[in-house]
């Protein structure tokens, strides 16, 4: 019998379940996207939401939302972060560690790769011409998948569904804007607009009593490398840092990664940081990934991997251990509407994420018409899968960048 479906009976919650997976399932599903997923976060947590919630049912849509407010809530890597609290949810820490390890590795392989052609070829030219038609594609991609998370998380765009969760529908277009004018997302609004949904439509007791206030767990990492100083503690320090205290997805940490590795430590410059960027871009995976490359410029592949784990580790640390937790909590009437409100909010970050990108890779017409074409296909090619669109959106960049633009 195919492992996939493997009947195993978990305890969640004090309710017993029928896990329709195995973890061995999950893993090589998580390993899967981590080869083939393309399109930064939110086309990853656009993919899981597709292929967990929608088609396999192996996640519940209650269970993908929790773990997409506590992603967000928790400093680090938004779509590492969400299959990270998808593993935990019927498989514990285990499920957590398998499905991080299974999504991050393919990734982190790819751009060592890549890191030791561009020190042997001394750069990537090439990969701009790629990323032209690549980045193109991927806005198509991740705008369908805004689309299908938004109908999913407010309400479908009707006029009395959209009448009755008004309230949602403004923290969504708030958080789409503000998003889309700073180009970072802002945790403190999620929070902000989380509790003011709780406020109003279900109101704790404590809030209507002034008894004690709800109180908020904010973990701290804390450094754990042990390596001889130099560049690797370095890289484990400033990495660290970037893991525990960025919030959002990988669109947030890049201006942080810009500041400390070109301007503070001047480990790369200006050029070698835009084509780490690109790398990170064009390979599948989580867009954060790019510090592997970055590490490998700076120190090879023990670079590579503190880079990795620096960033990655606290993401871990920082979704698992308040898991348990929110999922005991969040079966409370208020903590719910702080949920519906915090995820709202999220939604509409992500929507002005995809502005963002669009307006640095949709450069002139034919990029414009490779993105809407890509969404195109997708709508209507039922059986089309991404990896293709992408195969294909980068033969056809390289050819236009290469020989007509």
């Amino acid at each position: 019998m195919d492992s996939d479906n493997e009947l195993s009976i978990m305890d969640i919650s004090n309710d017993t379940r029928v896990n329709a997976y195995s973890l061995a399932a999950l893993t090589r599903y998580f390993l899967k996207l981590g080869t083939f997923g393309f399109g930064g976060p939110v086309a990853l947590i656009g993919y899981m939401h597709r292929d967990l919630v929608e088609q396999r049912q192996w996640i519940t849509e209650e269970e993908y939302r929790e773990g997409l407010a506590l992603a967000q809530l928790a400093p680090g890597p938004l779509a590492a972060q969400l299959g990270i609290y998808l593993g935990y949810v019927h498989y514990g820490v285990w499920g957590a560690t398998l499905t991080g390890l299974a999504f991050v590795l393919p990734s982190f392989i790819m751009v060592v790769l890549l890191g030791m052609a561009y020190q042997q070829f001394g750069g990537l030219p090439w990969m701009q011409s790629v990323f032209y038609g690549v980045g193109s594609a991927v806005i198509g991609i991740i705008g369908l998948s805004c689309y299908k998370l938004t109908i999913k998380s407010v309400s479908k765009l009707e006029a009395s569904a959209i009448k009755s969760k008004w309230i949602l529908w403004l923290f969504f277009t708030v958080m789409a804007v503000v998003t889309a004018i700073t180009e970072r997302e802002e945790v403190w609004l999620f929070i902000v607009l989380g509790l003011a949904y709780m406020v109003i439509k279900a109101p704790p007791k404590w809030l209507q009593r002034s008894s004690t206030p709800l109180s908020v767990l904010l973990l701290a990492g804390t450094g754990f490398w042990t390596v001889d100083p130099g560049k690797l503690m370095q890289l484990a320090l400033f990495f660290t840092e970037a893991g525990a205290f960025v919030f959002g997805s990988g669109l947030a940490i890049i201006p942080f990664l810009h500041a400390g590795v070109v301007n503070e430590m001047a480990w790369l410059n200006e050029q070698q940081f835009l084509d780490s960027v690109a790398v990170a871009m064009i390979t599948p995976g989580p867009v954060v990934i790019t510090v592997g490359f970055i590490g490998f410029l700076v120190s090879g592949f023990a670079g590579a991997a503190v880079a990795a784990l620096g960033v990655f580790l606290p993401c871990f640390v920082f979704t698992v251990l308040p898991a348990p937790y929110f999922k005991k909590i969040s079966k409370n009437e208020s903590i719910k509407a702080f949920v519906d409100g915090i995820t709202a909010s999220v939604v509409g970050a992500l929507v002005g994420s995809v502005f963002v990108i669009g307006s640095r890779s949709i450069v002139d017409v034919p990029s414009a018409v490779i993105a809407v074409v890509t969404a195109l296909a997708l709508i209507y090619i039922k059986r089309l899968q991404e990896p293709y669109i992408i195969l294909l959106a980068a033969v056809v960049g390289f050819c236009l960048k290469e020989y007509l633009l």
